[in-house]
C-alpha cells in the first residue's frame, strides 16, 4: 500500500477532530477504565506515571497490575487506583476499556489483551504475536521502532512500514502512522521530552484517550500533541508533564 503524504497535527486539526464528549453528569465508569500492566522492583514509577497520565486526560477509573514487591508502595503513591500485585495474571479479562502494557517491565510479556484497545509500550514490544488487533497502538522509541522495522531509516517511513506490517497504529517520536498509509506529523517536541519516564507518560495519555472512546489514530494524534506541548512549556522531569494536561485538552488560544 502506498504511503500517503503526512498531515501536520495542529490545534486547528484537533479542534476539527474533537475527542468523544464527556457529559458533565457522567460517572467514573462512563468515562472509561484504564488498566496499566507493568513495572518491576527497580522501576515502580513507570506504572505510576502512565496511570496518572491516563487519569489526567479524562479516564474515569484506573487499575494497575504490577509486581508484588512494589504493589503496596504504588497503591500508596496513587490512591486513585485499584492496585494489585498479579502482573503475570492480568493481561486481559479485567473488563477495562483500554489497556497500557509495558511501562517499567524488564522482561517481555507474551500476551496482548484482546478484550479492549491496548497500548503496547517498551519491553512489551519485544515479544509481539504475529497478528495484532486493529485496536492496538504501538508506542516504540527510536531503537524499538528500528527493531520492529528491521532496519534504520527516517522515523515517519519506519512508522508507516511497521503500521502496515502489524496492522495497527504506531505512535513514535513526532509521528503517528495508520496501517492504511495515513501519517500525521507532530513538530512540537523538544529535548525536554528526552528524559526518563517521558514515554510512560505518552503511553498513559494514549491509553486514557482510548478509554474515553477515541479511535487509535485519534488517540495517537491528540496524545502526541498534548505530550509534546506539555514538554515544550515545562521542565525536564516526566512528572511535570502531567499537571498541564487537563488544560491542554481544552486547546486554549495560546496553544500553537
Amino acid at each position: 500500500m502506498p504511503t500517503l503524504r503526512a498531515e501536520l497535527v495542529t490545534p486547528a486539526l484537533l479542534r476539527a477532530w474533537p475527542l468523544p464528549a464527556v457529559d458533565d453528569d457522567a460517572d467514573k465508569t462512563a468515562r472509561g477504565t484504564v488498566h496499566v500492566v507493568g513495572g518491576a522492583p527497580s522501576t515502580p514509577g513507570a506504572v505510576l506515571l502512565a496511570g496518572l497520565a491516563a487519569l489526567r486526560v479524562g479516564a474515569g477509573k484506573l487499575r494497575i497490575s504490577t509486581v508484588p514487591e512494589t504493589a503496596v508502595a504504588v497503591a500508596v503513591a496513587v490512591p486513585e487506583a485499584l492496585v494489585d500485585g498479579s502482573l503475570q495474571e492480568s493481561l486481559g479479562g479485567s473488563g477495562a476499556d483500554a489497556y497500557v502494557v509495558g511501562p517499567g517491565l524488564l522482561e517481555p510479556v507474551s500476551c496482548v489483551p484482546t478484550d479492549g484497545p491496548a497500548v503496547i509500550d517498551a519491553v512489551a514490544l519485544h515479544d509481539l504475536p504475529a497478528e495484532l488487533p486493529a485496536s492496538c497502538v504501538l508506542t516504540p522509541n527510536e531503537n524499538e521502532l528500528g527493531s520492529l522495522a528491521g532496519g534504520e531509516g527516517e522515523l515517519g517511513t519506519l512508522a508507516g512500514r511497521v503500521a502496515a506490517e502489524r496492522g495497527c497504529v504506531v505512535v513514535t517520536r513526532g509521528w503517528v502512522a495508520h496501517p492504511d498509509g495515513r501519517r500525521w506529523e507532530v513538530r512540537e517536541g523538544t529535548a525536554a521530552l528526552a528524559t526518563s519516564g517521558s514515554g510512560d507518560v505518552l503511553a498513559g495519555i494514549v491509553g486514557g484517550l482510548l478509554a474515553r472512546g477515541a479511535s487509535p489514530e485519534q488517540a495517537g494524534c491528540w496524545g502526541q500533541y498534548l505530550h509534546a506541548t506539555a514538554g515544550r512549556r515545562l521542565g525536564m522531569l516526566a512528572r511535570e508533564l502531567l499537571d498541564p494536561l487537563p488544560e491542554l485538552l481544552e486547546l486554549p488560544d495560546w496553544v500553537r
